[in-house]
């Protein structure tokens, strides 16, 4: 705890982990937003086309095998950036998140009633206004399942990225076990903790407030 307190003690480490910390939040909660949109435009193509769904299982089982590492690697190469920029991380990540997020997103649009949606047909719902309105806020519970597994996996991935020399709390990481010293370590795993739990808290905060139909069911 000694030296804990003497590395936290320091002004220039607090404004240094300030800093990896608001990295760490760019590079992990920014593909988490990116991914949701995609997911829900392709789980929308998915419960729409069969032979779509079929494509991007196949696609998001391949895409999720692969190594976090390798990925943040082989980006640069593919798209020809740095490989030190962030943005090959907001890439691999939005990857990985979307193929996470798509099939749930399919399956709870599939799970609709159709008894709902043809009602809404029936008050003169075209199919978008349908989509948006009614099939997209039932789904809303298991994205949202979908999206807290995400975030939390995110949270953890952006770290593996200071082996590669991006930002965010992982530098802790690397540089605790180059220096041997433990107190960059520990502030680092607190801090990953922290986050993943705030994070989390603020998206079932968020959910609760877009289903409010749910907590009035539990009453």
């Amino acid at each position: 705890m000694g030296d804990i307190a003497k590395y936290l003690g320091d002004a220039g480490t607090r404004s240094a982990l300030l800093t990896m910390l608001l990295d760490h939040i760019y590079l992990s909660l920014v593909p988490l937003v990116i991914s949701v949109v995609l997911a829900v435009v392709l789980g929308l193509a998915c419960h729409r086309f069969r032979w779509v769904n079929t494509v991007l299982v196949s696609v998001s089982n391949v895409l999720y095998t692969i190594p976090s590492l390798a990925l943040f690697v082989i980006i640069p190469a593919v798209i020809g950036t740095s490989v030190l920029a962030p943005v090959n991380v907001v890439i691999a990540l939005t990857l990985y998140t979307t193929t996470l997020l798509v099939r749930p997103v399919a399956e709870a649009l599939a799970a609709v009633p159709d008894h709902v949606r043809a009602a809404a047909t029936a008050m003169g719902f075209r199919p978008w206004r349908r989509f948006l309105t009614v099939e997209l806020p039932l789904a809303v519970p298991v994205l949202a399942a979908g999206v807290r597994v995400g975030s939390v996996s995110n949270i953890s991935l952006v770290s593996v990225g200071a082996l590669i020399g991006t930002g965010g709390l992982g530098v802790l990481f690397t540089d605790g076990f180059r220096q041997r010293y433990l107190a960059p370590i520990i502030v680092g795993i607190v801090l990953t903790m922290v986050l993943a739990l705030v994070v989390d808290l603020i998206l079932v905060v968020l959910r609760n407030a877009l289903t409010p139909w749910t907590k009035a069911g539990r009453s």
